[in-house]
This record gives structure tokens, sequence and C-alpha cells, in this order.
């Protein structure tokens, strides 16, 4: 109001001039109330759920700054896995994954399935990750669930999972078939070269942490952020 009284109180001559002023200073209002709003946005929860590849994965930090950085607003990702496990035990564990109510739910479970001495058949994994998937869409509706194939098994640890293929295959079908996210991180992997994934993976199956972070992460924020990246 004392502007406009200002302006109506001014020479015609001096009226554009301080009219352009208080247009400034109305967009630089404006762009300091959404960068307050972008600052105080709730942080985005994850939870990865999963196997040793999540437990000993790594790769979590970074994915807390890398999408941090691109959607500009707080990230947090949290771990419900356990080395050795099956998705047997994974059905035991929603109760873990439901409690922080994340918003999104990165999920690998095929990887201990698929060992032989698991003893856990084609049919019964697939079954499984169809129930894992479908409690965790009744107890969280809004949350988007991410189904993920991760990196590839060589040495021993490929030999005792002849048919993990299949397992992935089972998996990416169950989610599919719901509507839901699936993500493949194998390809990535696979553009190294045979010395390099030797080198990443050095024994068969648990990438070094801060090549893993390199390879599955920008994958991730790509699909969580859908390339609309704020930076």
């Amino acid at each position: 109001m004392i502007g406009l009284r200002l302006w109506r109180a001014m020479p015609m001559a001096r009226r554009p001039a301080y009219g352009l002023l208080l247009l400034f200073a109305w967009f630089a209002m404006f762009s300091v109330t959404g960068n307050s709003n972008a600052e105080g946005l709730p942080p985005l929860k994850i939870v990865a759920f999963g196997t040793s590849l999540t437990a000993r994965g790594g790769w979590q930090p970074s994915l807390e700054t890398e999408l941090a950085a691109c959607l500009q607003r707080p990230v947090k990702v949290e771990s419900v896995a356990k080395s050795g496990e099956t998705t047997l035990w994974a059905l035991t564990q929603l109760d873990r994954v439901v409690a922080g109510q994340p918003d999104i739910v990165l999920v690998e479970l095929y990887a201990n399935d698929a060992a032989l001495q698991r003893f856990v058949s084609l049919a019964q994994s697939r079954k499984n990750i169809g129930d894992i998937l479908d409690r965790l869409r009744q107890r969280l509706p809004r949350a988007r669930i991410i189904v993920m194939a991760m990196n590839p098994f060589s040495g021993m640890r490929g030999l005792i999972r002849p048919f993990v293929g299949s397992y992935i295959a089972a998996h990416q079908a169950e989610a599919e078939e719901r509507g839901l996210e699936f993500v493949d991180h194998q390809p990535n992997w696979q553009r190294l070269t045979p010395g390099d994934l030797a080198s990443a993976i050095p024994d068969g199956a648990h990438p070094l942490p801060e090549i893993a972070s390199r390879i599955i992460v920008p994958e991730l924020v790509k699909q969580i952020a859908g390339g609309n990246c704020k930076e």
C-alpha cells in the first residue's frame, strides 16, 4: 500500500522507473520465499531392503548425497538387510520396513534364493516376492516400490547360482504384474572390462563400495528423480 501511494504521488515521468523497482523487489521476495519452502521440505525417506548386496553395499551414503543435490531436499536412506538371507527371512522383516513410513522402498531379494545351498525353489521365490510386494503395497500405499537386479556374480559365488537369471526374471515379472518399478543395474556393470569387473567385485559377489556407488547411484537418481534434477 505504501509503495502504491508513493507511485501515485510521483510525477508521471518517474513512475515507470519506480514501477520497475517495485517489480524487481516483488520477484526478489518471491525467490527468497521459494528457497525457504524448498529448504523446509521434510527428508525423503528411503528403505533399502535386501541381502548382503545392500547390507555390505556401501552405496547408501552416496545415494543420500547425490539424490539430495538433485532434488534439493534432504534424503535419508536406511537399510533392512542381512547377509546370506532369503525371501523367507524378508517375509518376517516387513514390520521393520514399514515402521519408518518410507517414501520409497528399494528391494533386492533374489540373490540368496538363487544359491543352491539355500534350497529356495524358483516357484517358492516367486511366490515369496509376490507376497512381499503385496504386503508392502497394502501397508505403504503411497510409497514407491522399486525392485532391483544388482551386480553379476563370478567364481564360486557364480557357480552356486547357475539359475540366477531366472530368479531375477521371476522377481521382475512379479513387480511388473503389479505395476511396480524395476531397475536392472547389470548392464552398467557389464560395460566394465573383464579385468575392471574382477577388480571391482574381488570376491565374486560384493562390489567395492566406491565402485558400487559409481555404478548404482546414478541409475537410482535417474529412476527416482525422473531426469528432473534441480541442480
